[in-house]
């Protein structure tokens, strides 16, 4: 392939991945748009789902009580492990995005994780406005953490790519 088709073709990647952190930005904002009872439901039924399969799978023979006693206790880190995976997608998108232009993989990274902080503080700023939600800067802080780390791995990825070259 020569290297004007590898340039066009990098050029459609990083727009295709432009477009989906916009897509993904809609839907971060469609979660933070969900009442407290609501958000409170979908992080129980995740949590109850993860220990039911996990004693299905493992043939731990939990009965019901015991399985909602242990999804009510995970509740909260479902929850916040999903607020870091919501993040880590978007970083890893607007990584992909930012190829378009000519940064380098540090560059890239560190205006990729100031959008991603930035959209987080907007984020629970929106909350404010959403029954029963608040704007938490440790949220900020947990949504931060999930994007640089999946910063940290593209730029290990990126580093290790470049030796093998």
């Amino acid at each position: 392939m020569d290297d004007s088709r590898k340039i066009e073709r990098s050029r459609a990647g990083s727009t295709a991945a432009g477009v989906l952190a916009l897509v993904w930005m809609c839907v971060i904002f469609a979660f933070s748009a969900q009442t407290s009872e609501e958000s409170s439901e979908v992080s129980n039924d995740i949590s109850y789902r993860i220990v039911n399969t996990t004693g299905l799978f493992f043939h731990l023979h939990i009965d019901e009580e015991k399985i909602r006693e242990i999804a009510n206790a995970m509740e909260n880190f479902v929850r916040k492990t999903a607020h870091m995976t919501e993040y880590a997608i978007l970083a890893v998108l607007l990584y992909v995005w930012l190829g378009r232009w000519r940064l380098s993989c540090l560059q890239r990274a560190r205006t990729d994780a100031v959008l991603a902080v930035l959209y987080a503080c907007s984020d629970e700023i929106h909350q404010l406005f959403v029954a029963g939600r608040a704007g938490r800067v440790s949220d900020v802080l947990i949504d931060s953490a999930g994007a640089v780390l999946a910063l940290a791995v593209l730029l290990l990825k990126d580093r290790t790519a470049g030796r093998r070259r």
